[in-house]
């Protein structure tokens, strides 16, 4: 949610709480319970039960858009930041929930009690969501991944966009967010404290006279980090000749980057590449095909 939805929220709740509250001391000023057509119709009690759910809503959105203006740069920091603002909404339906139970005059603790049995027979049944918050919190505890690291689970490579009680969120490079739950989080690959190396291979015709290229290439490489120091962490390496094709020779370059570059540092080096080969009079193949007959 955006910052203007977040205020809006805040405003409406705010309005409505106050309405209440001066609604709840008019009618306490009245010292009467009837309406109009002489209906006795329990007004204090409805009034304090729109209070307590509008005021503790209205709490809920003050805590969570303060929480969210700070913007950290320590991924550890947001995961709490996170963390803490759905927290705050579980914690709110439980105040909401006691607070109405108690202007109703309802023993709590009955409830509570009551509740322990019934969830010892059900807890077979909700096995699943008691495994995934309890794997949520050792997750948090063992800093295994924050808001904001780089991982990739059963082939699912993206963003930490959100981690909560039961559930963790990842956005890949095209936006598509996928939702997992704690339990399900294994065998996870965490790039965002490693460097990468982003992989270009080039093919170059077998004419080529590999030998004086290949004296040219520092040169051709120095170049392009030179004008891609921003994304390429050091000068690109030539690690050799990888293939001998059917059409051409494959030459094999990398170059460091951060994992959230090793993308866009795979086509910048693609493309400064090509135009620096070009420069040097080398040309990319096309395909052949030689044909033999008796």
């Amino acid at each position: 949610m955006n910052t203007k939805n977040r205020i809006v929220k805040l405003i409406v709740f705010g309005i409505l709480t106050a309405i209440l509250v001066g609604l709840g001391f008019a009618f306490k000023l009245w010292n009467s319970g009837a309406d109009v057509t002489g209906m006795q119709i329990p007004w204090r009690t409805v009034a304090s039960i729109c209070i307590i759910i509008f005021a503790t809503l209205f709490i809920e959105n003050l805590i969570v858009y303060l929480l969210s203006l700070p913007k950290p740069e320590s991924h550890r920091a947001r995961t709490v930041l996170t963390l803490t603002s759905n927290m705050v909404k579980y914690i709110a339906s439980i105040v909401i929930l006691c607070g109405v139970l108690a202007i109703l005059s309802v023993d709590i603790k009955t409830i509570l009690a009551g509740l322990g049995i019934i969830a010892l027979i059900i807890g077979f049944g909700v096995e699943s969501l008691i495994t995934d918050v309890v794997t949520g919190m050792f997750i948090l505890v063992d800093n295994q991944y924050n808001v904001g690291d780089i991982i990739e689970v059963d082939g699912f490579r993206g963003t930490v966009s959100d981690i909560g009680i039961r559930t963790t969120s990842v956005t890949d490079t095209g936006g598509n967010v996928k939702i997992i739950n704690n339990s399900n989080m294994k065998n996870i690959l965490n790039r965002s404290d490693n460097t990468s190396k982003a992989v270009s291979d080039f093919y170059i015709p077998y004419e080529t006279d590999l030998a004086a290229l290949e004296k040219k290439i520092p040169a051709m490489l120095t170049d392009i980090y030179q004008r891609n120091s921003d994304i390429m962490r050091s000068e690109p390496v030539y690690l050799g000749l990888q293939e001998l094709g059917g059409s051409a020779l494959t030459l094999r370059f990398t170059v460091e980057v951060g994992e959230k570059d090793i993308y866009s540092g795979a086509r910048l080096l693609n493309h400064d590449l090509f135009l620096g080969f070009r420069k040097l009079g080398v040309e990319c193949p096309f395909q052949q095909i030689d044909v033999h007959t008796k």
